[in-house]
């Protein structure tokens, strides 16, 4: 399983939750930030942990919430999502001892908790909770912050990864020290934000924040984890605008889109997922390149390398990988898997 949209859904909402296991994404972020009202923090926080022991469990040894090479692997020691402490994969029963359905098409489920204060009340309640592939650390600054929240995790013998949130200048600067964070398996920009930080108002081509989001690709592949995931986009009625745009942030170098409505997902799947063309040219690059025993070669009058085998054989293993989920999400930057 490849995660190509995170749809964000509000932890205070047990009907939207619910709902949102049937949305088509691949990937939720139960939000208890900034979805939910100061007075309403605790009993969503109580509603979200009640409800992860609800969810169906994924099969054993399936897909894992930040993959199973270098990039993407919580750097705890544990694959993220992968076997619990005593070799039980999290969430394999559920209250009561009843083992939960198994739903091997289960979206993976992230939660978004607070910054400042209330961060280390969300952590603490969620640490031990079955079901939680990744945490979302709303407006990380510091690396300091991601080392307290991965020993919180430790402490609860927890697997989940977690995601930092760049949502300030200062954390923009810090993007390399928050990427080789513990735990950490990919990074995402708050541009609504960071847009309000710097009075940055983007044009129909976005060009004025390029150089902050290749920065934050940069600082990804340098720290050897997941590409970053897109930020969201606030039109969800302009599918033809939202394609434009999520494919300029694919050619970037970002792996999926966070969404906000559901009308956004069929479109960023879209961009993220090979066209049979994209496929059958990639098949055709890697046969042509191990036939010339790994030598440089030419293919429709262009050469091919080394450098462009890697880019068609992640082509192919984000094919493979969701054509068939069974098959765990794989690094990124520098290696064939999606």
């Amino acid at each position: 399983m490849s995660i190509r949209s995170w749809l964000y859904v509000p932890g205070s909402d047990a009907t939207k939750l619910a709902k949102a296991l049937d949305r088509g994404a691949d990937a939720l972020i139960v939000d208890l930030e900034d979805a939910v009202p100061p007075s309403g923090k605790d009993a969503a926080r109580a509603l979200v942990r009640d409800w992860l022991h609800t969810l169906p469990d994924l099969p054993a040894g399936g897909p894992t919430a930040g993959g199973t090479a270098a990039r993407g692997t919580a750097r705890s020691g544990t694959a993220a999502g992968g076997t619990a402490p005593g070799g039980t994969a999290p969430g394999g029963t559920a209250p009561g001892g009843t083992a939960a359905a198994r739903r091997p098409d289960r979206p993976r489920i992230w939660v978004r908790v607070n910054p400042g204060s209330l961060r280390a009340r969300d952590v603490a309640a969620l640490a031990d909770a079955p079901n939680l592939d990744g945490l979302c650390l709303a407006k990380t600054d510091h690396a300091e912050e991601v080392a307290a929240v991965d020993a919180e995790l430790t402490r609860a013998g927890s697997t989940a990864a977690v995601a930092p949130l760049l949502e300030t200048p200062a954390a923009i600067t810090r993007a390399a020290q928050i990427a080789a964070a513990p735990r950490v398996r990919h990074l995402q920009i708050g541009e609504a934000d960071l847009r309000a930080c710097l009075g940055v108002e983007l044009g129909p081509d976005e060009s004025e924040l390029l150089g902050v989001r290749s920065q934050i690709v940069l600082a990804s592949a340098v720290a050897g984890i997941m590409p970053p995931v897109a930020p969201v986009s606030v039109v969800y009625n302009d599918p033809d605008g939202l394609r434009t745009s999520t494919d300029r942030l694919r050619r970037l170098g970002f792996l999926g889109r966070a969404c906000i409505h559901p009308a956004q997902i069929p479109v960023v799947n879209e961009v993220f997922t090979p066209g049979a063309e994209q496929v059958r040219r990639a098949r055709v690059l890697i046969e042509r390149f191990e036939a010339a025993g790994g030598a440089a070669a030419a293919s429709d009058g262009s050469m091919v390398d080394e450098a462009v085998i890697r880019g068609a054989r992640r082509v192919l293993a984000t094919h493979l990988a969701l054509s068939d989920p069974s098959r765990s999400p794989g690094s990124g930057h520098g290696t064939g898997q999606p």
